[in-house]
């Protein structure tokens, strides 16, 4: 058996690939290493495993793709974990930009951009990353994802800042005061996530000016902070003007993306809620199951 991982900070998706060529498939909770600690880890671990595994089988091979795995010292709570669930397992691990990159371009190229609850991005050629513009995580970066959404949604809401109608709506729904917000993003555990739920209440209003404006703004931010560098950079490289988006932030926004591309020079070509499926296939055929 091998076990593919997919974990963003809101959700994580487990794929368990049997020798026989069956599937089986889990969804938990976000495994960020940087997010959270030990025992939630194990906890997440102890979830997933009975669902994929259930008669216990050896596992070969697990591939776990995950945001925040900058360095071996950032792997290693998860790696600890899954020795508890698969002690004979070949571990692999690789960011989440991997995962997108493989998802969208296989062994091909272009530029990747991951918009989920976080956001990063590359450029890629024959199947290896060959330029990556630093992400910054969500408090020095993010732009162009839920994270970068909820944060500038949450910030002109405290501060007034956000239409009277809207506003209401939101406090029908999550029912925060400023103390709450400020608890939720300083004091608790997963801020990113916290701040990327609010997205898809933002998205909910996209009709009204305020809210198009708030989601362009931080598309844009993106758009010129990463996705144009790469073609600004290396003009004579058309790979560098195709672009594929992963992430169901991004493919919310599709619409919003597409009719920005010309003023940036680009061209959005594919759009993948989730990369976990197109990572089975890559697999399968990686090791011929």
């Amino acid at each position: 058996m091998t076990i593919i991982v997919e974990s963003g900070a809101t959700k994580t998706s487990w794929r368990a690939l049997c020798d026989d060529g069956s599937v089986r498939a889990a969804q938990t909770a976000g495994l960020s290493p940087t997010c959270l600690d030990d025992d939630h880890i194990r906890g997440i671990m102890r979830e997933a495993m009975p669902v994929l595994n259930p008669e216990g089988r050896t596992v070969l091979r697990v591939c776990f793709y995950g945001a925040g795995l900058v360095s071996p010292e950032a792997a290693a709570p998860v790696q600890s974990a899954l020795e508890m669930w698969c002690p004979f397992a070949q571990v692999e691990f690789h960011s989440d930009i991997v995962a997108a990159a493989r998802s969208l371009w296989g062994d091909g190229s272009g530029v990747v951009a991951i918009m989920g609850t976080g956001s990063n991005s590359c450029l890629y050629k024959d199947g290896r990353m060959v330029r990556n513009i630093r992400p910054g995580g969500y408090v020095l970066g993010d732009e162009g994802s839920g994270v970068a959404l909820g944060r500038a949604f949450l910030a002109d809401y405290i501060k007034g800042l956000v239409p009277d109608e809207v506003a209401a709506e939101f406090d029908k729904e999550f029912g925060l005061d400023y103390a709450g917000i400020v608890r939720k993003v300083y004091k608790e555990q997963a801020a990113s996530a916290f701040m990327g739920s609010v997205a898809p209440f933002v998205m909910k209003h996209i009709d009204n000016q305020y809210i198009y404006d708030l989601v362009k703004d931080c598309l844009e931010a993106f758009l010129k902070r990463s996705l144009a560098r790469y073609r600004q950079d290396d003009p004579g490289n058309a790979d560098a003007r195709k672009v594929g988006v992963v992430g169901s932030f991004g493919c919310a926004c599709e619409d919003i993306l597409r009719s920005l591309q010309k003023d940036y020079g680009l061209e959005f070509v594919k759009f993948v809620k989730s990369p976990i499926d197109e990572l089975v296939t890559y697999h399968s055929k990686a090791y011929g199951i």
